[in-house]
């Protein structure tokens, strides 16, 4: 179903380090792109896999205020940290590294060079796995985030003439800073799937949040239950996002995948499956052709189970947004090459072996599942300014 894709990488990616004891761990894209190498993603017809240019002010400053920017250049010399942790930078978190401007830059210009790409037609998708940092804001770092390339992306797109950009994020933590950048402009439409904020990071993200000013009804957000596995979370995702998709009519889609929905992942505590996570990314595929021409972009986010996780769902992702899936095992080499650098045993198989199978949300007065009831309350707060029917039958 792809036509031409844009991958945007570079090795120098892992240089976006905050130190060995941090779980945001490069080796997870380091991982990625030798297991969809060795599996011959990237040299498929029509697959061109291209080094990033880095954002400059001039592109930070979109969605960055100046000063930020400025405290993020001067953080490694900042000795005693009081500037910069007004700023946010140097905490348990955000620790400050050496270089950090230009490393965080370069994975901006990144998502930047995918918008550009599909945006401007020489490309009909464009992947950033390295991106997806979607906690930065405005003033400040937050949640592993020192720029906020998925914003910066969409103030390009706006810069450029765009009229309605959907954002869609299926990463565990509710994509706050995406959704403060846009909260009161009708232009981008934000939708968030995510654990709720009563049990995880950064505690945000409520069905009844659904924008301001001339923006009410263009911010979704669909906070779901601790434990919510495959179905709940394909059963509640299949009833809000593509209703709210069709009904913007999108010019173009940017997604961000963070994969740590997974059950292995150590810092939150939904229980998806690598095979619910191919199963969203067909969703989003699909509904980017549906809706807008197949202009599609998509990267990263988090995830922080760098060995069992993050590399076969990205590399699922590639596979995807490159026209076609994968099943079977993973390589020897790339299992030799995981187990001696992330010191455990890699998985042998590519998927979990799930069937990700669920029954649609069909409305109508709620029962006692806290899914149905999360669904429920994100389209009742929301549908009605999209001119839908929160109680229509999803499909």
């Amino acid at each position: 179903m792809s036509d031409s894709t844009l991958v945007v990488w570079d090795d120098v990616f892992t240089d976006y380090d905050f130190g060995p004891s941090h779980p945001l761990r490069p080796l997870r894209l380091e991982l990625t792109m030798a297991l969809a190498g060795q599996l011959g993603v990237l040299g498929r017809p029509g697959v061109e896999v291209r080094a990033p240019r880095s954002a400059g002010d001039d592109l930070l400053e979109l969605v960055h205020d100046p000063m930020y920017v400025a405290s993020v250049k001067r953080a490694p010399d900042d000795l005693m940290g009081r500037l910069s942790l007004k700023y946010g930078l140097g905490t348990g978190d955000v620790p400050i590294f050496p270089q950090m401007h230009e490393a965080a830059a370069l994975v901006t210009g990144a998502t930047v060079d995918a918008a550009r790409a599909v945006w401007e037609g020489t490309h009909q998708h464009a992947v950033n796995i390295s991106g997806g940092l979607h906690h930065a804001m405005r003033g400040r770092a937050s949640g592993f985030c020192v720029y906020d390339d998925p914003a910066v992306a969409i103030a390009w797109l706006l810069s450029q003439g765009a009229t309605r950009v959907a954002y869609v994020d299926v990463d565990v933590h509710h994509g706050d800073g995406v959704e403060a950048a846009f909260y009161d402009d009708p232009r981008v439409l934000t939708v968030s799937v995510h654990e709720s904020g009563r049990t995880l990071f950064p505690g945000t993200g409520w069905a009844e949040q659904v924008g301001a000013g001339e923006g009410v009804g263009a911010n979704v957000n669909l906070p779901l239950p601790m434990g919510t596995g495959d179905a709940g979370w394909l059963r509640a995702f299949s009833a809000v996002v593509p209703p709210v998709l069709r009904a913007f009519r999108p010019q173009v889609i940017l997604t961000q995948h963070g994969c740590d929905t997974h059950a292995l992942d150590p810092l939150a505590h939904l229980l998806m499956s690598i095979d619910g996570q191919r199963a969203t990314y067909k969703m989003l595929h699909e509904l980017a052709h549906e809706l807008c021409d197949g202009k599609w972009i998509a990267v990263g986010g988090g995830g922080y189970e760098p060995v069992q996780v993050v590399p076969r769902a990205w590399t699922h992702l590639l596979a995807e947004v490159t026209g076609a899936p994968l099943d079977g095992a993973t390589p020897n080499d790339w299992r030799e090459q995981a187990a001696r650098k992330g010191g455990e045993r890699a998985p042998t198989s590519l998927t979990d072996g799930k069937v990700p199978d669920f029954v649609p949300w069909e409305g109508g007065p709620g029962g006692e599942d806290p899914v149905d009831g999360a669904v429920r309350e994100t389209r009742e707060a929301v549908f009605p300014h999209l001119g839908l029917d929160p109680m229509a039958v999803a499909g």
